[in-house]
């Protein structure tokens, strides 16, 4: 059917055989009828926003609670991309394709993860700068990284900041904060790419849109960034968080 022109992806007549396609995106048609996928091997790409205390793992008899709770409903059976820490809650995506799993997690790929990060103490401006350049932990000094001031909190003498890393090493930001005298508080991941966590709920869940989950893949090749979004004030001007 290829080699007699019948066959297009996207509206493109395919003219050459292998062509790989992604069922989730794209549409393919022969002789202009659409090809429905089989709803049980199509691949399925969900945001969830992971609760504290919820194990972002598939089996462990040491957990109470994990995500695969959560998606029971999804109606085929997804595995986290990457993980979070049990504290930690936000933005965690889930799929049954590797391929996508692969590209979003592999250190080579560098898509950027943001997080929102409540420390213990006031964090300077040099502080700051030293998180944004790379900080050395056991495993080797960090990529650069983009550090975003957001306030300072009186009653709780925290610092609120949001922070954006190019790599996925186990425990990181908590490493890394830990490292520089300012221990994590509370963690939030609140984008994945420019895939931002907005406004759904603790413990549930959605299906991600075509361009987005086209984003994210198109992010698995962007270069690390670096640098300081917005460098912190004195100590005296900060205000209670709202967050």
């Amino acid at each position: 059917m290829i080699a007699q022109g019948r066959v297009t992806v996207n509206g493109k007549r395919v003219d050459k055989q292998g062509m790989r396609i992604n069922p989730a995106i794209d549409q393919v048609r022969v002789d202009g009828g659409l090809i429905a996928m089989d709803a049980q091997s199509a691949p399925v790409y969900i945001m969830l926003n992971k609760p504290v205390g919820c194990h972002s793992t598939v089996s462990d008899r040491h957990a109470s609670f994990t995500v695969m709770e959560l998606v029971q409903e999804v109606g085929t059976r997804v595995y986290p991309v990457g993980r979070l820490d049990s504290l930690t809650s936000g933005l965690l995506l889930m799929t049954n394709d590797g391929d996508f799993a692969h590209k979003l997690t592999h250190p080579r790929y560098h898509v950027p993860r943001t997080y929102r990060v409540r420390a213990r103490g006031f964090i300077t401006k040099e502080t700051a700068t030293r998180l944004a350049e790379g900080v050395e932990l056991t495993d080797g000094i960090t990529l650069p990284a983009e550090v975003k001031y957001i306030d300072y909190d009186n009653a709780t003498a925290c610092t609120i900041v949001e922070i954006t890393i190019y790599e996925g090493r186990n425990r990181q930001v908590r490493r890394m904060f830990q490292t520089v005298g300012h221990p994590v508080k509370e963690l939030t991941r609140i984008a994945f790419g420019h895939l931002l966590l907005r406004d759904l709920a603790a413990g549930t869940w959605r299906k991600l849109r075509p361009h987005e989950i086209a984003d994210l893949l198109s992010e698995a090749t962007a270069p690390p960034g670096s640098g300081i979004k917005q460098a912190p004030p004195t100590r005296g001007k900060g205000s209670k968080s709202r967050s």
